[in-house]
């Protein structure tokens, strides 16, 4: 997650080597915790809400995924802290816990 006008300002004004460079942080990130990483995700773009009233084009601050496996949800949180996602002025984490349905 980062603020709408942070990730549009990130996203006009980086440079090609300032790309690769932030490229290469991911890469080791995910290399460096690559035994809890179920799915390493991708950029998100684009958004449509639905509602019972229809659908809209809408921008909020989800900007990836990823999808990880942990002993527990604060050590699922604490792997977090070295994310590159972090760099982003204003970027947070907001790490949720799969839920098993009963019956499923």
């Amino acid at each position: 997650m980062a603020p709408v006008a942070e990730m549009d300002k990130m996203m006009s004004s980086m440079s090609p080597e300032e790309q690769k460079k932030g490229m290469k942080e991911w890469t080791d990130w995910q290399a460096a915790n690559k035994e809890s990483i179920v799915e390493f995700g991708t950029p998100l773009g684009k958004n449509k809400r639905v509602t019972a009233k229809g659908v809209s084009d809408v921008r909020n601050e989800i900007g990836g995924y990823s999808i990880v496996q942990a002993n527990s949800h604060e050590e699922a949180a604490e792997l977090m802290r070295s994310n590159p996602h972090l760099k982003i002025p204003g970027g947070y984490i907001e790490v949720l816990a799969v839920v098993d349905m009963p019956g499923i």
